[in-house]
């Protein structure tokens, strides 16, 4: 897997991370590097039990903004539940980190949820961070339960052509695909690229198609596939 970022970002390793320079603190700004944001991650999820098979990390080409993914190990078939992260040194954005899903066949990324940490980067937030995490991670199982029981009704939930294009409306509605991705994801759900959504026209196969015309903005948009996730549910209750 790789972890898709936009133009001006690149791929890391946990070392390169570390060798990154942090701008200097000021009175009213302390950025965290990055390297201890996902410390911090590693340490809480072993502590609750989550153990962590792969990781990967992307920066800006200026270093200043970081995404990561962590894979959490899963006994599911078809998929992983993942960790996703976000920070800055610019102040383009607050730490982040979202709870989610990666499709095996085909690396379509989603979050169930994501939890943006709306404090300034102060000396307070440094010292408080990792009661903050904690907080985060303590439910994760229960998130991990939630999200195996939404992708199973998602696979069980058949759609008609005429649901799917009503769902696809409301995800340009509801901003969650641009104009221009419409004819995309309708493809990918006429015509799906992988043989594993090609048999059944499920919910599954819908979202599916969704995640793969978003791929790109996933991980640094991660309140995408939250909302996603609504649009899916409300076709999922119509089926019913």
């Amino acid at each position: 897997m790789t972890l898709m970022l936009h133009v001006n970002a690149k791929g890391v390793d946990y070392d390169e991370l570390r060798q990154l320079e942090t701008p200097p603190a000021t009175s009213s700004h302390v950025p965290i590097p990055h390297f201890r944001v996902v410390d911090l991650m590693r340490t809480t999820l072993g502590m609750y039990g989550h153990e962590i098979v792969a990781e990967h990390h992307g920066i800006t080409e200026d270093g200043a903004r970081y995404f990561g993914l962590l894979s959490l190990r899963s006994t599911y078939t078809g998929y992983e539940d993942t960790v996703g992260l976000r920070n800055s040194h610019d102040k383009s954005f607050p730490v982040g980190i979202g709870f989610g899903s990666r499709v095996f066949v085909c690396d379509n990324l989603a979050f169930l949820a994501d939890t943006v940490i709306r404090r300034k980067h102060t000396t307070n937030l440094k010292r408080d961070l990792p009661g903050i995490i904690g907080e985060i991670i303590e439910p994760l199982a229960l998130k991990r339960e939630q999200q195996h029981r939404t992708i199973e009704r998602y696979q069980r939930a058949m759609l008609t052509d005429q649901m799917a294009d009503h769902a696809v409306l409301n995800m340009y509605r509801q901003g969650i695909i641009n104009v221009q991705r419409i004819p995309d994801v309708l493809k990918e759900w006429e015509e799906p690229t992988f043989e594993e959504f090609q048999t059944e026209r499920s919910a599954w196969r819908l979202f599916n198609a969704a995640t793969f015309a978003l791929t790109g903005r996933v991980i640094e948009n991660a309140n995408v596939t939250p909302r996603l996730h609504q649009v899916i549910d409300g076709v999922c209750e119509a089926v019913h």
